[in-house]
């Protein structure tokens, strides 16, 4: 398969590798260069996973880390030795991790200051969550615009304005309230997934989108989604319902997504 075949140039692709706690994974591309937000699975799932969508490993330049937790991290050693592909963290990230990369690949990013990698420029920016230093980011070529939006426990004002203007969204919808309420989980961990640096509900999710996104935005890919306090078909049906013409994708804890193809409104 030959996915720019698939459509035109002025895009970017992109495809969630996988997300969830049991690991998450980011591709945004176009046709020379690509990104990966978070390694959280190995190398070699990795690898099987591009190879079945048609992406190629040696277009990706860099590797950007969110936050230290190992579902975002898990690959990272791997990938970066194997294909020498530089990453990019925090100092602080970096410290309270485990990971070992090889010195001349570790590049450290500040908030609120972009990185260009050859035509792709990531801007990160912080987030809530409870991690050492944790961050979001956009990535932008092409006059297009894809947001990388997980792992967030309130939606503070730069999720808001990051949100605002993008193309296409990875937006977290990590659980269903009263899922989690009438859930398993001891109370401590309800508590932990609920609060400001926790994670975002599907209401929550819902308002952000209803309320700040860009009559731009194209598709709503929504992400992380909770083994135990979640469905797709629960999320599917709430967002489809105030979709208005924007595409509703579920993303997989279990397999890739398709590559789906975001074009400049104008070059359509």
């Amino acid at each position: 398969m030959d996915f720019t075949l698939l459509c035109r140039t002025m895009s970017l692709y992109i495809s969630s590798l996988n997300s969830g706690s049991n690991g998450n994974c980011y591709y945004i591309g176009n046709d020379n260069e690509a990104v990966l937000i978070d390694a959280g699975i190995s190398c070699r799932d990795t690898e099987r996973r591009m190879m079945r969508l048609g992406l190629q490993l040696n277009k990706v330049c860099a590797i950007f880390i969110t936050h230290e937790h190992t579902d975002h991290t898990r690959g990272t050693e791997v990938l970066s030795r194997k294909y020498n592909i530089p990453v990019f963290i925090t100092e602080k990230t970096y410290r309270n991790s485990r990971l070992n990369i090889d010195s001349e690949l570790v590049n450290h990013f500040s908030s609120n200051s972009p990185e260009q990698i050859g035509s792709l420029t990531v801007y990160p920016f912080p987030k809530h969550h409870d991690a050492s230093e944790p961050h979001s980011f956009t990535v932008s070529g092409n006059g297009i615009t894809i947001g990388i939006m997980t792992d967030i426990g309130s939606s503070c004002e730069h999720v808001v304005y990051h949100l605002s203007q993008c193309n296409a969204v990875f937006l977290e919808a990590n659980y269903d309230e009263k899922m989690l309420e009438e859930g398993r989980y001891p109370v401590f961990l309800k508590k932990r997934i609920r609060g400001n640096d926790g994670h975002l509900s599907n209401d929550q999710a819902l308002e952000l989108f209803i309320t700040h996104r860009s009559p731009q935005l194209q598709m709503l890919i929504l992400s992380h989604l909770s083994e135990h306090n979640n469905h797709p078909k629960l999320v599917e049906d709430l967002f489809s319902g105030h979709a208005n013409g924007t595409r509703i994708v579920i993303a997989s804890r279990y397999e890739e997504s398709e590559v789906f193809c975001i074009s400049h409104p104008d070059k359509e």
